[in-house]
């Protein structure tokens, strides 16, 4: 097995696949790149399918059954071919910092073994894209026919504005705005929903009012005592002191 052989079994296995393993190195992986815009917009690039080395550890048997089918081998025979040959590869990259891929592009590595691709500019692995080519705008010329066709257009447009001027809009008068001042009533009070304060102070002068009528009866009732004490000893005596304590008093007194 050779580079040649190598490298025509991934450009074969990459037209139908988006990646072929390469055993203990990495990958090639294709992936489509839309159209773009050039030269400053002017070109539109059509779309294409690019073609990268991934350098990290893949498991992938398509290079290796497609070797086994071509040459008519056991997959392990297949297996082996493959990985001893890659592992070479490997070695050769790692001291000449690149190997050549005949019809794809370049192998490479850094100084610290890191691993990458550079394609052909002629490679072509989109087969779908056959035929596109960039399309510059710069190189598009109107023909007299279109550009009178054009100007014909755009006096139709011109008269047709003049024939049907544009509505004028009637101006409707605002009506007068009254503001009137917003009168906001205060909702009663309910029993419950009263202040503490103004319970607080209906206590206050309920209270007052029973320590002066407590006062005044009290009072009465002093005027009163002394009014029949005066008038009526005997009728107060009978009232203070029983049938017994009156004759003691009054044979104390005689």
């Amino acid at each position: 097995m050779d580079i040649d052989l190598l490298s025509k079994m991934v450009k074969e296995l990459i037209l139908d696949n988006d990646r072929v393993v390469l055993p203990g190195l990495g990958c090639f992986v294709a992936e489509i790149v839309p159209s773009t815009f050039s030269d400053k917009g002017y070109t539109i690039n059509p779309p294409y399918r690019r073609l990268f080395f991934r350098a990290k550890p893949d498991q992938d048997d398509a290079l290796t059954r497609f070797y086994a089918e071509s040459n008519k081998v056991s997959l392990e025979v297949a297996d082996k071919i493959i990985t001893d040959f890659v592992a070479e590869l490997k070695t050769v990259l790692h001291t000449r910092k690149t190997v050549a891929f005949p019809g794809l592009g370049r192998l490479r590595a850094t100084k610290e073994n890191n691993v990458f691709f550079v394609a052909d500019a002629e490679l072509d692995i989109y087969p779908d894209g056959f035929g596109l080519e960039p399309i510059s705008l710069k190189s598009h010329q109107e023909s007299e026919e279109e550009v009178t066709a054009a100007v014909e257009e755009l006096k139709s447009i011109l008269v047709e504005k003049e024939e049907c001027p544009e509505p004028v809009p009637e101006t409707v008068p605002e009506p007068e705005v009254v503001i009137e001042p917003d009168v906001v009533m205060e909702p009663a009070l309910q029993e419950d929903e009263m202040p503490v304060e103004v319970e607080d102070k209906t206590e206050k002068k309920t209270l007052k009012t029973i320590l002066w009528v407590v006062f005044a009866a009290v009072v009465a009732l002093v005027v009163i005592f002394m009014a029949v004490a005066h008038v009526a000893p005997e009728l107060l005596d009978k009232i203070l002191y029983t049938p017994e304590e009156l004759e003691i008093l009054n044979y104390k007194s005689e």
